[in-house]
């Protein structure tokens, strides 16, 4: 994706939808900060070109190569977050996984068969308890209103 000498001030909100780009280039933009969720999903980029003014998102760490020439700055060969030696700030908590989410960003995802909050719920959703309970007052509910509110209803 070449987004260079494109005049851009920020980063434009249609580039989180790219996070299948394996190539990025921002160079030869006034930009002047990358926000911390701009790369969030971006998890097979594994080039990107920015500003030399510019840090590589997630800091050199998140990068195997980071080189400089006199104009960009190159981040190559996004590093997984997750198979480091440092131990993470906030761990993932039990029953659940890290995945990588994009340069320096990771996510946690429950095991199977865990979900919810934290991933303290076991098992599967129970669905046709909910669609059970919930049919059931529409129902209710709009047959009584019926009921009630039909009197006031004009018959022509």
């Amino acid at each position: 994706l070449d987004l260079s000498n494109c005049s851009l001030h920020s980063v434009p909100p249609g580039l989180a939808e790219a996070t299948a780009a394996i190539v990025l280039d921002l160079t030869e933009n006034p930009l002047t900060a990358l926000p911390s969720g701009s790369f969030l999903g971006f998890i097979h980029l594994q080039s990107l070109a920015v500003p030399l003014a510019l840090e590589c998102p997630g800091g050199n760490d998140a990068w195997q190569d980071v080189t400089e020439d006199s104009s960009s700055r190159l981040c190559q060969g996004q590093r997984n977050p997750c198979n480091t030696s440092v131990e993470l700030a906030w761990p993932c908590p039990e029953n659940s996984v890290c995945a990588p989410d994009g340069p320096g960003l990771i996510q946690c995802l429950c095991d199977d068969p865990f979900h919810g909050y934290k991933c303290l719920r076991e098992g599967t959703f129970p669905m046709l308890l909910f669609g059970g309970i919930l049919g059931t007052a529409t129902v209710s509910l709009s047959l009584l209103l019926w009921g009630t509110q039909r009197r006031k209803a004009k018959t022509p």
